[in-house]
């Protein structure tokens, strides 16, 4: 794991999927279960909260391990998530049905300029030292490093400085978000290595992760991925 224990280390979300049945459940004022009903009636839910519904396990893992494990600068959260239009936001950030409903209007990819412009911004203003710290933060993707719709926007920004959990290679969302969910539980830090060096690894270039949006619950089933792939 790169760099000393105590270094300042932030965590990238990646988002889940903001359409299909699960967003329509959640958003249509048709679910009768609390988070529904909350922005139904106007109200306010944090992106954490959705985001965990939208995509289930998966989600709750990354959000519950990185709650766990990040060593945010002073006054930064520590669990930020990456959203198709509006760059990074905190995992505790509220937004309202209208905002969840937004995030479905822009497409993760690359050459959006919506899209990339936004989180090169934030991404480029979280990765410098904080007040008083000696060092920049470490910035760990918990997410799929096999298509570029993630990193290729964020290596062009911090390059060889971008994380993501080893054991992450081979493994499709579920049994990602089991083992996030175990070893927050048991206190076992996952060990990292640089984005850029795995994928020069790759004996060719990956495919689109197992989930596509990477994060996408209630996705139907698909065959695991090769080894050489994340």
């Amino acid at each position: 794991m790169p760099g000393p224990d105590t270094a300042p280390r932030i965590f990238l979300l990646s988002p889940a999927r903001a359409g299909g049945k699960r967003a329509d459940l959640l958003l249509s004022g048709r679910g009768r279960f609390p988070l529904a009903e909350r922005l139904r009636a106007g109200a306010s839910v944090t992106l954490g909260e959705a985001f965990s519904f939208l995509s289930g396990l998966y989600f709750r893992g990354k959000l519950t391990y990185a709650e766990r494990f990040a060593r945010p600068p002073g006054g930064m959260s520590g669990a930020q998530i990456i959203t198709s239009n509006r760059g990074l936001l905190p995992a505790e950030t509220a937004v309202s049905a209208d905002e969840l409903r937004s995030f479905a209007e822009v497409e993760i990819r690359p050459d959006e300029a919506r899209y990339r412009q936004p989180l090169q911004r934030d991404v480029a203003a979280i990765a410098r030292p904080g007040a008083g710290e000696a060092a920049a933060p470490e910035l760990v993707l918990l997410g799929s490093i096999a298509s570029g719709k993630y990193v290729d926007v964020l290596l062009d920004v911090v390059g060889e400085r971008l994380l993501f959990p080893t054991d992450f290679v081979g493994r499709g969302d579920m049994s990602r978000g089991a083992l996030l969910l175990r070893t927050a539980s048991a206190d076992q830090e996952l060990a990292y290595e640089p984005v850029a060096t795995a994928i020069r690894r790759r004996s060719r270039p990956g495919k689109a992760g197992p989930s596509n949006a990477d994060d996408e619950a209630g996705a139907r089933a698909r065959p695991p991925a090769p080894p050489h792939r994340c």
